[in-house]
């Protein structure tokens, strides 16, 4: 799995072939054609692999019985550690990248991690709507909205107008989830 990864975000994806990874590592066709039937279930795999860490971390972060705000700042702070951390911008960068050629990379990375953070900000979101302290305008599009503000600065990174090192990840975690309860918290 590591010398997919690595073959995945240092050459993207058309570059990645089965067999180049067989020259790498060593071993038979039928080995490897036996855990992966295609190079989209190797990039899934190695999608999952990349994440499972990050969505653990979030997990941990929406299960915090502190308070709403201590709760999604900790989230945004962890979302932003992520998408900064080398790993994840390369990953950003090898989607968008390969993407137009390739519709099956951003099919298998919005399936196999955009989508499960998602979801799993909008679970938490809704218990809050459930708890009465956040209005209800639809969990699933209040989680991406609050993602999405956090995305906005991952582009300045991506592009090279800030540096990949998160060093305002605190501060854009407090600022956006100030924006984010003054749209939603239900007042008291």
């Amino acid at each position: 799995m590591a010398a997919a990864r690595q073959s995945f975000l240092a050459k993207g994806y058309a570059a990645t072939s089965m067999s180049g990874l067989l020259k790498t590592l060593g071993g038979s066709k039928a080995t490897l054609w036996s855990y992966f039937r295609s190079k989209e279930e190797l990039f899934a795999a190695v999608i999952e692999d990349v994440t499972a860490s990050f969505r653990q971390q979030i997990e941990t972060d929406l299960l915090n019985p502190g308070d709403l705000e201590q709760t999604l700042v900790a989230f945004c702070r962890s979302f932003m550690a992520r998408m900064t951390h080398p790993d994840g911008v390369a990953t950003w960068r090898l989607v968008m990248a390969e993407s137009s050629r390739f519709p099956e990379v951003g099919l298998i990375f919005y399936r196999e991690a955009a989508s499960q953070v998602e979801r799993r900000l909008a679970g938490y979101l809704q218990q809050q709507i459930d708890a009465g302290r956040l209005r209800d305008e639809g969990a699933l599009d209040m989680a991406r909205l609050l993602m999405g503000m956090h995305k906005a600065g991952l582009h300045r990174r991506l592009w090279g107008v800030e540096p990949a090192d998160g060093a305002d990840a605190d501060a854009d975690a407090r600022r956006f989830v100030g924006y984010f309860l003054r749209l939603f918290a239900v007042p008291g």
